[in-house]
């Protein structure tokens, strides 16, 4: 009977240990907006099963602004952050989060949209016009004042309206509150279909060589467990890899996700697929640029060295 319980002992003490051995990690990540298609490779990642091939548990929330992914880092909230490049600039100003990745260059995913019967007919037509942004010093804030500084305006040409998360944003609009906002193609796709908005302009064109969005780890993190960190960087450009060669599984993780319609997916997936990055590399010209736009916007008086705002430490990613 001794030997029969030692041996149920010992059976069960070796299946304790293979299930904590196989256990995946569980990690939390935040996204800067919840409808952004360029951070849908997070939901790719779970759905198609290959972060759990990287042994992780994934689990994300949509916080609403770089300013509230920053926010959620410093308390622990969340593991790592997919936010705008300028929201790099908090990891100059003390924030215990650096990029470790970079997602896109240029700023191909941003549009600006304005109502379906606005009578706004080009760029031009913004001069003096309420736009809406996301935060104060978010990617759209920076991109509203360059539209207007490379229009001739000067960089208050145009009256920035920060609403936060985007229902605020398409509300404001829809009331005609606002005469445009700065958001994501996916998001006009959307309301094109629905006639009650249209894509003006994409945005790429005002900053063709920069960082558009990067993966922000917690500096403690980077510090104390770099095979998480790189475990979860290999999901994450996995994900990419498959989203490039499955655009029928990619649409419909982004009509679940990011609750698009399949055409404004597939609309979507056509339009932006090609600017993602393939290995999170941050490009020297890009990286100036953004650096620059830190002093353009009074967000910090002097450009900043690179170990300030990221690591190259993880890059460039090799799944």
């Amino acid at each position: 009977m001794k030997k029969r319980a030692s041996l149920g002992l010992g059976i069960g003490f070796v299946l304790a240990m293979a299930a904590q051995a196989f256990a995946a990690d569980q990690v939390t990540v935040g996204k800067s907006q919840g409808f952004i298609w360029d951070f849908l490779p997070a939901d790719v990642g779970i759905a198609s099963g290959i972060f759990a091939k990287y042994g992780l548990d994934i689990k994300i929330s949509a916080l609403g602004g770089d300013g509230k992914v920053q926010q959620a880092m410093a308390a622990g909230s969340i593991d790592f952050g997919l936010g705008s490049g300028p929201g790099m600039a908090f990891a100059a100003k003390g924030s215990p989060a650096l990029a470790i990745a970079a997602i896109e260059g240029a700023p191909r995913d941003i549009c600006v949209i304005v109502g379906a019967n606005s009578p706004i007919r080009t760029i031009a037509d913004l001069k003096g016009k309420i736009v809406t942004v996301s935060t104060p010093g978010s990617l759209t804030d920076w991109l509203a004042k360059r539209l207007s500084i490379a229009e001739g305006w000067g960089q208050d040409g145009i009256r920035r309206l920060p609403l936060g998360a985007a229902p605020g944003r398409i509300a404001a609009l829809r009331t005609k509150q606002t005469a445009a906002d700065i958001t994501g193609p996916e998001a006009g796709y959307l309301l094109e279909e629905k006639n009650e908005a249209r894509i003006l302009a994409p945005m790429d064109k005002y900053a063709p060589d920069f960082i558009t969005h990067v993966v922000f780890a917690r500096k403690d993190l980077i510090a104390k467990n770099p095979d998480l960190v790189r475990r979860f960087l290999k999901g994450y450009f996995a994900s990419v890899a498959y989203m490039k060669s499955h655009k029928q599984e990619t649409d419909a993780v982004a009509v679940s996700a990011l609750k698009e319609s399949p055409t404004s997916a597939s609309k979507t997936y056509d339009y932006l697929i090609s600017a993602l990055s393939n290995d999170g590399t941050f490009d020297p010209k890009a990286v100036r640029v953004l650096k620059q736009s830190f002093v353009e916007m009074n967000i910090l008086k002097t450009a900043p060295s690179d170990s300030e705002l990221f690591t190259t430490q993880f890059v460039p990613v090799t799944p």
